[in-house]
């Protein structure tokens, strides 16, 4: 089994779009207002936003995106007007990350976890 993509809900794909361009997906169907898909530029997964009446109640959705230059990659978007919650911050789990919000308040977390994404010291052989 493969992990073909994740769908993320919005309001107002016109403001989620421009977004997640922004961040560097780059969009591959365009179906306005209801649907938009991207291909992140690493890698074989999609990403998708569809549009709702009504966002769920609750944390919602954490979607990670892995950036290789992280540090790199969240100055670039600062500088684009990207607002970050928290900045590059090294964790217990031994990844980096920086998280922001979308327009209708998913959690995006980019991070970098190299070899410990998949092979962390506790991982179950």
């Amino acid at each position: 089994m493969n992990l073909n993509q994740i769908t993320v809900p919005s309001l107002d794909l016109t403001v989620s779009v421009p977004f997640y361009e922004k961040l560097g997906l780059k969009l591959i169907v365009e179906a306005l207002p209801h649907y938009a898909r991207f291909e992140c530029l690493d890698g074989e997964a999609t990403f998708s936003i569809h549009q709702v009446e009504k966002l769920p109640q609750g944390e919602g959705i954490y979607v990670y995106f892995e950036c290789e230059n992280l540090d790199e990659t969240v100055d670039k978007l600062k500088a684009q007007g990207i607002e970050f919650e928290s900045l590059p911050t090294d964790q217990r789990w031994l990844w980096r990350e920086a998280r922001l919000k979308d327009p209708d308040k998913n959690q995006i977390i980019l991070f970098y976890g190299g070899d410990n994404r998949k092979n962390p010291p506790w991982r179950i052989n």
